[in-house]
């Protein structure tokens, strides 16, 4: 079942085009990384779903409806997009208080989310002397108030030291474990491989890919780099093959499409010594930018 559905959705800021007929899913109970470049149209794309945009064209919505339409919003969506919303006179207490009058939430909600994100030894400190770090775990404390059947959560490990990611990669999946749904947006794409289901790759305000995480890495093939005196040789002998095959030194040749058991029995009938081979399985970071590459010009779209 789709909780979060973007059908065509568009931003253009004059004539730039910031989001370009953007269509995407999100389905009950799982973790989607929403990934993309600097300027790619995640965070417009966030602010749209959340009505803090108005769309050019297309529609953004939750179970349906555009969040401005939902009955219950905040018992709906729990969402962080910036950590410096706050009000730095205010102790944490008093911030979540005014929340939890703003979505009916039992005061009784305050001490569990405050212990939840690790901050009850600082409930009443101003959130002004607070580090980013503990701004964004109030953040996520201010989300869960409610108790939110859906989380949008933009960069939500900023400021957080090791141990904080890791807390935060176990709070997500805890939530995800309980049947709610989490959208969310991070450049350390080491961690969204620990903690994500499915990722969706952005590029210029356009969709790249959406798949699970684990099809997404099958559909990657390794590369086998290989160390001879031949290079030249090892290429031509493995073209018959399919096999992709680039020189990439005197002494090197990376290869993919074939396996290292393969290109060694090549090899070994072509008389072609070995002196090394390294076999690379590629990560999300390196899909990422291969998805990404074909848009090497940074510069936003723009329509006449």
């Amino acid at each position: 079942m789709a909780v979060i559905e973007c059908k065509s959705l568009t931003k253009r800021f004059g004539r730039l085009v910031a989001v370009d007929h953007l269509s995407f899913t999100v389905e009950q109970g799982t973790v989607v990384g929403f990934l993309g470049r600097n300027g790619a149209g995640k965070t417009t794309t966030l602010r749209m779903l959340l009505g803090l945009v108005a769309p050019t064209a297309g529609t953004a919505t939750f179970d349906g409806r555009p969040y401005r339409d939902l009955p219950d919003p905040l018992r709906t969506v729990g969402a962080i997009l910036d950590s410096a919303g706050f009000h730095p006179g205010r102790t944490a207490e008093d911030h979540l208080r005014i929340q939890a009058l703003a979505g009916a939430a039992p005061w009784s909600r305050i001490g569990e989310v405050l212990e939840l994100v690790g901050l009850p030894h600082v409930a009443s400190r101003r959130v002004g002397t607070f580090s980013l770090g503990m701004r964004q775990r109030l953040g996520l404390a201010t989300a869960l108030l409610c108790d939110p059947q859906v989380l949008v959560l933009d960069e939500p490990a900023n400021g957080l030291d090791p141990e904080g990611v890791r807390w935060l990669r176990e709070l997500i999946r805890g939530q995800a474990a309980e049947g709610r749904t989490v959208l969310v947006s991070s450049h350390i794409l080491a961690e969204v491989a620990q903690t994500v289901d499915s990722v969706l790759i952005v590029d210029r305000g356009q969709l790249v890919a959406q798949s699970s995480l684990d099809a997404l890495l099958r559909r990657s093939r390794p590369v086998v780099r290989i160390r001879t005196s031949r290079p030249e040789a090892l290429a031509r002998a493995l073209a018959p093959l399919g096999a992709v095959a680039t020189v990439i030194a005197a002494d090197s040749v990376e290869v993919s499409g074939a396996p290292a058991e393969t290109i060694g029995t090549v090899a070994a009938d072509q008389a072609i010594p070995i002196f090394e081979t390294t076999t690379q399985v590629p990560d999300l970071e390196d899909i990422f930018l291969k998805l990404t590459s074909e848009s090497a010009d940074e510069t936003p779209k723009a329509v006449s």
